[in-house]
Formats: C-alpha cells, sequence, structure tokens
C-alpha cells in the first residue's frame, strides 16, 4: 500500500464493491426484517450505518481494549453515557460541567476510533450530564445499492427439536414432530456499490491519524470475514478502488471520478439473471487508469486495493 493513501492530509474518495449470495445483507425491521429494497427500482439497499457496524466491529475485535486508544463508542448493547462519564472522571470533570465539554470531547477523539473516524452526538441534559458535545466526522460512507435489481425471498424453515414438554409429537409421526416453524429472508445474490469520502480538514480536527486511515482500509477489506452469520449468507468485498487527491479540498469532483468505476461495472452479455460475481464485469486498474488519462483527469491517483476475484472476467485485465 502506497504511502499517499494513508496521507491523510489529501482528500480520499473511494468506491466499495461487495455482495451477498443467499443472505440477507441489511434487514428492514418495517418491512418483517426483509432485506432493504428501493420500491420503485427494486435495488437493493444497505445503510450506512450497516457498513459502519461492521467496521466498528472489526476495529474492536483487532485493536479493541479498555485500555487502548481505539475504543468504541457506539457498542453493541452498550450504554453511550458510560462513556462519556468516563471521559468526565479523567479529567477531573464534574457532572454537569459545561466549562469541560470541550476537553471532554478531545479525549473522546482521542481515545474512541470511531468518534475521530465517525463523529458522534455526545450530549448530555444540560448542566446534569456528561455532555461531550458534537463531532463531525472526517469519514463518510453512502448506502449501499445494488448494480441490478434483486429479489428478496422468504424461505420457510423447521426445527425438529421440541421447545419444551408441553409440545407434544404428532401421533402420525414416528420420529419427532416439528417443533416450530419460520421464515427466513434472503437474496440469491446481488452485487452492491457504496461511495465513501475522507476529508482532510475534518481529519486535523478530530486527530484522526494515518495509523487510523491504514486500518479504516484495513476493515473495508476484511470486516467480512469478521461478519459471519447464517442469516447473512455469504458476504465479501470484491473492490475496493480508491481515489487519492493531490490537494486536501481535491482536484476533480468524486461524482466525476466514481462514474469512471459504476460505468464500467454491469453482467456479462450472456447473463440475464446473475448469480456469483463472476457473473459481472469489474473494471481493472490499468483500465480506470487510461480512463483518467484520456478524460484529462490530473493530480488524482487511483489505487485497487482488492484484488479482482479470481475468473472474474474483467475489461482491461
Amino acid at each position: 500500500m502506497s504511502d499517499i493513501l494513508n496521507d491523510v492530509q489529501r482528500r480520499h474518495d473511494f468506491v466499495l464493491v461487495f455482495d451477498v449470495q443467499d443472505g440477507n445483507p441489511n434487514g428492514d425491521p418495517d418491512a418483517g426484517n426483509l432485506p432493504r429494497v428501493d420500491p420503485e427500482t427494486m435495488h437493493g439497499l444497505v445503510t450506512d450505518v450497516c457498513l459502519k457496524r461492521k467496521v466498528r466491529n472489526y476495529v474492536e475485535a483487532v485493536k479493541g481494549g479498555a485500555e487502548s486508544k481505539y475504543k468504541i463508542y457506539v457498542e453493541n448493547r452498550g450504554y453511550l453515557v458510560d462513556h462519556q462519564q468516563r471521559a468526565y472522571e479523567v479529567i477531573n470533570a464534574k457532572k454537569g460541567d459545561e466549562k469541560k465539554v470541550d476537553e471532554a470531547r478531545e479525549w473522546m477523539c482521542a481515545n474512541y476510533y470511531d468518534v475521530r473516524t465517525f463523529g458522534a452526538v455526545m450530549v448530555g441534559k444540560k448542566g446534569d450530564g456528561y455532555s461531550c458535545g458534537q463531532v463531525r466526522g472526517p469519514v463518510q460512507l453512502t448506502f449501499g445499492r445494488s448494480i441490478d435489481p434483486i429479489i428478496p425471498m422468504e424461505v420457510s424453515i423447521t426445527r425438529v427439536a421440541l421447545a419444551n414438554s408441553g409440545e407434544k409429537p404428532r401421533a402420525d409421526d414416528d420420529k419427532a414432530a416439528t417443533g416450530t416453524m419460520g421464515r427466513k429472508a434472503i437474496v440469491p445474490y446481488g452485487l452492491y456499490r457504496a461511495f465513501g469520502f475522507l476529508n482532510p480538514s475534518l481529519a486535523e480536527q478530530t486527530k484522526f491519524s494515518s495509523e487510523d486511515l491504514a486500518l479504516f482500509w484495513q476493515s473495508l477489506r476484511d470486516m467480512w470475514e469478521m461478519d459471519r452469520s447464517a442469516s447473512r449468507g455469504f458476504m465479501a468485498c470484491r473492490a475496493l478502488y480508491v481515489f487519492t487527491h493531490e490537494s486536501k479540498y481535491g482536484n476533480a469532483s468524486a461524482d466525476r471520478l466514481f462514474s469512471f468505476v459504476t460505468d464500467r461495472i454491469h453482467k456479462l452479455q450472456d447473463v440475464s439473471t446473475p448469480r456469483s460475481v463472476h457473473d459481472y464485469v469489474l473494471p481493472s486498474e490499468s483500465e480506470l487508469r487510461g480512463a483518467m488519462a484520456e478524460a484529462d483527469v490530473a493530480n488524482v491517483t487511483l489505487d485497487s486495493l482488492v484484488p479482482l476475484p479470481a475468473r472474474t472476467r474483467a475489461v482491461g485485465v
């Protein structure tokens, strides 16, 4: 990985490509936990919150610890106020002391990876709480959206074990009664892309470091391996394209840079119903660099941080 990829004084825009096979990448609680979809186009959706949760879980697993500077503020089933109270205890501030908010915010940024990365709202009851202020994070993600429409499915499942002694086997069943029937929501296959951004000015404010950025790239590549679940089927990162600008303010619009990637991801001509990443064309690093040169995009470098899947028929390879 080149040094400029971890340079927090440069603006970075990136495209994350991932897929799901026979699983639910992000259930919608308002729709019976079915996979999220755009109801007008039936494209699949994965929220930014879902992606950030995976990053948090990965960082906590590989770097976390009570005394680590990689602690996680938004923990699974954790109490946010406990972390804010700890900040007040460390800086010797009293509950409700409004004069200590800035110092508490700096301590939270220094000790909690997700606060200095994604930002957080850490307010408390005015005059009677552990307020640590608000932080606008340098790293932001969009929703993931599938390349093609998906068809969410519900599959019936059964459990042969009985839940308790009050359940009796059927008289015509010489083995065991079906204890419970349920349903499992899945997407047979979907290839998704999400966009992300790093703002150097905000990184300076939260003290987001080059080490933090390197860990973030690592998280995007490997977080799927730490997030295995029967409900999610098989999910994997298929590509990660990072555009690095020479200037902290950017040398080209993110929309223009992203279009180099999105315009070149498509199904193979002989595929009507994709069922794996091998049914798609993914652009290679050399192809994208060539397209950028032809379009006179200057002072922006491209790096592909994930090797294209084996046997994927990519253009430009």
